[in-house]
């Protein structure tokens, strides 16, 4: 077994104090003890031949071939809600009395059903409860009438569990026995299906999406032991891709027209291999996903994706959407970053996971309702949409009750005796081990600086992150004295005795910093400090469509001539060139008073920019092409330029695929699943 290079601390340990986290946290809490306990548990109980008790499944995707993933993701909210501080009161004793409903109920099915299968999906009309794992063995996998990916389903269940597994205390004991005893009665049944696959049958089953089922099977194995669960695991280990992938170069396209969601939980998976085993190889093989992603694949949010699926290599500006950035891959690909952190303590991983956080996962939730989105499109005059509480049930509905349970789970780090603060977000840890409670006070990204202070002492080393978006040298005081710090492996090292007496500040200097697009270079984006910014452009006309299955998503965009004049995507510098503007653009997109509120200046264009994750209304812009005012009159002019027909795409909506967790494309050709 690997060791961890870099200890996390448990959710029990990390109280939020920051009022956004807070407030997010706390609608996330809200929204899950509203559930109706026997509703969830009706697709159950009617697999296993039970009373349902007049209750009918959840509609939307609950009530589907998919039905069941979101109960996953549900219990395994719910845990990681109760094992944090911020939940007392009512709330926690509503959570605990559905999770010891939920494990009841599954101990129920389990006893009916005989095998240890449990699953909540609507059956079909022919066939045996299993049918559709049958049929996926048989490649028949219609998401209506066949299989919708009863893998991935089953992967979700099992990762809801093991959430359930590790919850502690004399409340978690009790259901940490129960979720583990479905854990190996589950694992039994699993055994027995894939002990009998032959070659070709494990080959077509690796086809299709199964989640992160090895991945769910080796964490299974790290809390268990359970041997029958290593071999199941192995045998979801997709070796063909992860090899194809470590020997891969940009530009090789070797993720073209994959299933991103599909993809990723395979890497975070083979990840977990070398966590249990210490294959070298399977390191190297998420390792190098992690790289092609985050380099070829990825927009400014830190978010992938166009219509659920990858495109060529360094292709992003033209794939511009309604229907960017699959809020499920952010989830996942932040798995995979906090992992490979964990076992290398490579700061790269730290900022990324920073980065992705905040302006992917913070930005998909609607501070207002705590609702969140299934894409966060990229393009430029859309806006986002999010689930309704009770109807949907996407798959990102079901990430989304995930995300915003456990904000605090990678704010900090240990590595014997040192503490690493990878986060600059107002919080207190609690340290058992040491009996410390670090208290963390933050003004980022309002402000440049982040305070510490201590109940308890400890000894060590005291280590902050240089961030990447640092614009300038980090300085530190402790009790208002310069600190000469020094920087060891992109930490900011503070070395002593730390205590009631000690507060230490750090100031990390922010700056506009623009991103372009690999394939078009005057397209940009900017951040401030950690955050990324978008315009303001209004709330006219905001309609939606339904696209897939039951996928809502923006219908058109908008870009109204009194925010740019040219209703496209190009705003036109003045009296200089945009290479000029842009090398500047600190002098352009400034900051308006005490507010994160930036306008920019000396363009054809009124355009004001604010923090992505508070923009949950309006349409906004991230992307623009930044071209002098020569270069724009003749692009509007000449309409049969391709740099005209870019700026007027943006009048188009590109037909999508919805949810469907399988790389073969031309198979979604009814029910709304794309043109193939």
């Amino acid at each position: 077994m690997s060791e961890m290079m870099m200890k996390d601390f448990s959710l029990y340990d990390v109280t939020l104090t920051d009022s956004y986290c807070k407030n997010a946290f706390e609608k996330e809490a809200a929204y899950l003890v509203q559930f109706d306990v026997d509703r969830l548990l009706a697709g159950f109980r009617e697999t296993a031949g039970l009373d349902t008790k007049g209750k009918l499944r959840y509609p939307g995707w609950e009530n589907m071939l998919i039905g069941g993933h979101s109960v996953g993701h549900y219990i395994g909210a719910c845990a990681n809600i109760v094992k944090t501080p911020n939940c007392t009161g009512e709330n926690r004793k509503k959570l605990v009395d559905i999770l010891n409903q939920m494990m009841d109920g599954f101990i129920e099915c389990q006893d009916a059903v005989g095998t240890g299968f449990i699953f909540g999906a609507k059956l079909l009309e022919n066939g045996g409860i299993e049918a559709q794992f049958d049929n996926v063995e048989k490649n028949l996998t219609h998401i209506i009438t066949q299989a919708w990916v009863p893998w991935y389903t089953m992967h979700k269940l099992i990762e809801g569990l093991l959430c359930v597994a590790t919850l502690d205390g004399e409340v978690g004991e009790n259901l940490s026995e129960k979720s583990l005893s479905i854990l190996s009665r589950l694992t039994d049944w699993i055994y027995n299906r894939v002990s009998n696959w032959d070659a070709q049958t494990h080959r077509t089953v690796l086809n299709i999406e199964y989640g992160g089922m090895n991945d769910c099977l080796y964490s299974y194995y790290l809390i268990s032991g359970n041997e029958k669960a290593l071999k199941c695991a192995n045998a979801f280990d997709d070796e063909d891709l992860f090899k194809k992938i470590s020997s891969a170069k940009i530009g090789d396209d070797v993720l073209k027209g994959r299933h991103a969601n599909t993809n990723i939980p395979k890497f975070i998976g083979a990840l977990n291999r070398y966590v249990v085993t210490g294959e070298k190889a399977f390191f190297d093989y998420a390792a190098a996903f992690w790289n092609l992603v985050t380099t070829a694949h990825t927009y400014v949010t830190g978010g992938n994706s166009t219509w659920e699926h990858f495109g060529e290599d360094n292709n992003l500006y033209s794939k511009l959407s309604n229907c960017n950035c699959e809020t499920c891959n952010s989830y996942n690909m932040l798995k995979l970053t906090k992992l490979l952190y964990q076992i290398t303590g490579d700061k790269v991983y730290a900022d990324w996971y920073e980065h992705t956080f905040r302006n992917s996962i913070l930005s998909s939730q609607n501070p207002e309702t705590g609702m969140t989105t299934y894409f966060q499109p990229m393009g430029s005059g859309y806006f986002k949409v999010y689930n309704k509480p009770f109807e949907h049930f996407w798959c990102c509905t079901g990430t989304g009750m995930e995300n915003f349970s456990k904000l605090g789970e990678s704010f900090y780090f240990t590595k014997g005796t040192d503490l690493f603060v990878n986060q600059y977000i107002s919080s207190e840890l609690d340290w058992k081990e040491k009996g410390v409670t670090v208290i963390q006070k933050s003004e980022i990204p309002e402000k440049d600086f982040s305070c510490f202070t201590f109940n308890g002492s400890f000894e060590g080393k005291f280590a902050l992150r240089i961030p990447q978006w640092a614009a300038g040298k980090v300085s530190i005081t402790v009790n208002n004295q310069p600190y000469d710090w020094k920087e060891a492996d992109g930490y900011a090292i503070v070395e002593g005795q730390f205590d009631e007496s000690t507060e230490i500040k750090i100031r990390i200097p922010m700056k506009i910093t623009a991103y372009n697009l690999p394939d078009c270079k005057n397209a940009y984006a900017f951040k401030y400090g950690p955050i990324v910014l978008s315009a303001l452009l209004g709330d006219a006309d905001k309609k939606t469509a339904i696209n897939g299955v039951n996928v809502t998503v923006p219908e058109n965009p908008l870009i109204q001539a009194e925010y740019v004049p040219s209703q496209t995507d190009i705003v036109a510098v003045k009296g200089m060139s945009a290479e000029k503007f842009i090398e500047n653009i600190n002098d352009y997109l400034v900051r308006s008073g005490e507010k994160l509120e930036f306008e920019l200046k000396n363009t054809d264009s009124k355009l004001i920019y604010i923090p992505h994750y508070l923009q949950c209304q309006q349409r906004y812009g991230l992307y623009f092409r930044f071209v002098d005012e020569e270069s724009a009159k003749m692009i509007m002019e000449d309409k049969t330029s391709q740099a005209y027909i870019n700026a007027k795409k943006l009048d188009t909506v590109q037909p999508g695929y919805g949810q469907y967790e399988n790389d073969d494309l031309h198979k979604m050709t009814e029910y709304g699943n794309g043109s193939g």
